[in-house]
């Protein structure tokens, strides 16, 4: 069966990051206004800790980062993201861009697309991660749906169809239960049909590797690019980098492999000496 469903798009992968074996660097945000853990004041610290993690990446040479509220705990539904959030994301977002060359996507959780679509037509970005773009699964948060619809409907309405949907394909940090009856094969191409332009293949959980069989699966049914989004490191970037079109990768470059702490400039320079071997 041909694994075609629209006419053929161009790689967002090659086109975003100039290469076809892609490191986009995870950016774990500090707490913004409107998050429980949020003490107040303005954004300085929340910048300047990241703009620390830009630094290092910088220095390591990866090809590109995502920026990602992941200190918002515990994270709303997407319907419950608030104004403050966008806000917040907007002036950080457009901020590390002018102090980098790197391209730059947005991941804002849970699921918040929409959101996501706003902060990056704001900024002039490139592209925005979605964990759950088709079908629904039970999430952390509850029931999540896909808003493909939605979000392609809004996007369309801020002039922003050069934003490229980056969506997980059999999303992390969930129950699986509502789709159990549909195979990888049908997950991917639901995502595919739904009009993604890179699938990313992830572990159960943030820090968990993600398995070969996964990616295999996903890369065997769609000519779009696929991408690694958990459980990179060191010791599997060669064998997973070799498979696949690239990845997403935090926790394993931060001091101690903890997601909360800085990035370790040492660690990512190691990190993409393996991944240079395979490209």
């Amino acid at each position: 069966m041909s694994s075609t469903i629209f006419p053929p798009k161009s790689n967002s992968i090659i086109d975003i990051f100039k290469t076809d074996k892609a490191v986009i660097g995870m950016i774990h945000l500090k707490p913004l206004p409107g998050a429980p853990h949020f003490k107040g004041g303005n954004l300085d610290e929340v910048f300047e800790f990241a703009m620390n993690d830009v630094r290092a990446y910088e220095e390591g040479q990866v090809d590109g980062l995502i920026i990602e509220n992941a200190w918002d705990l515990p994270f709303s539904k997407p319907e419950d993201i608030g104004m403050e959030t966008v806000a917040a994301f907007s002036v950080l977002a457009t901020k590390i861009k002018e102090q980098t060359n790197l391209p730059m996507g947005i991941n804002c959780l849970a699921n918040g697309v929409m959101p996501a679509l706003a902060v990056a037509k704001a900024a002039d970005l490139p592209f925005v991660r979605v964990n759950q773009w088709v079908n629904a699964y039970v999430a952390n948060e509850g029931i999540i749906e896909g808003p493909s619809a939605k979000a392609l409907r809004y996007r369309s309405s801020i002039k922003g169809d050069d934003i490229k949907i980056f969506s997980d394909v059999h999303v992390k940090h969930g129950s699986h239960s509502i789709v159990a009856d549909r195979s990888l094969a049908e997950q991917t191409r639901d995502a595919i049909f739904f009009d993604s332009d890179v699938l990313i293949a992830t572990g159960n959980r943030t820090g968990d590797e993600t398995q070969t069989d996964e990616i295999l699966g996903i890369k065997s049914n769609t000519e779009l690019p696929v991408i690694v989004g958990s459980g990179m490191s060191e010791e599997n970037a060669e064998k997973i980098m070799s498979i696949s079109n690239g990845c997403i990768v935090g926790s394993s470059l931060k001091k101690d492999e903890l997601w909360w702490n800085p990035v370790d400039v040492e660690r990512v320079k190691r990190f993409m000496e393996k991944v240079k071997k395979v490209r």
